[in-house]
């Protein structure tokens, strides 16, 4: 089983976002939102990532980011994407430079 790396992209009262990196590769990235009693996680892999690989991956963030976060809940409910990535974009990646328009 591969030991991943959870780094914490951004945080707020309610959810947390974390890069997974292996060694020095990210392989994916996973959302957290913790409601009174669910805790639910949008989790977004790599297209070759396998189903052992991924309920590996989801049991690790179950014990390392989620029952550390020490919240009460009933169900962990994680929605799995699984693709390549397309990239990270910003306002900078779609303003205008003056005199040119986005077309």
């Amino acid at each position: 089983m591969t030991d991943y790396r959870f780094e914490r992209e951004c945080r707020t009262a309610y959810s947390e976002a974390y890069l997974i990196v292996d060694g020095e590769e990210p392989v994916g990235r996973v959302d957290l939102h913790f409601t009174p009693s669910v805790v639910y996680a949008t989790l977004c892999v790599g297209e070759s990532m396998t189903q052992e690989e991924i309920r590996g991956l989801i049991d690790q963030i179950d014990d390392e980011l989620v029952m550390s976060a020490d919240v009460n809940r009933d169900d962990f409910i994680v929605s799995v994407y699984q693709g390549r990535d397309a990239g990270v974009f910003s306002d900078e990646d779609f303003g205008e430079v003056e005199g040119e328009s986005l077309d």
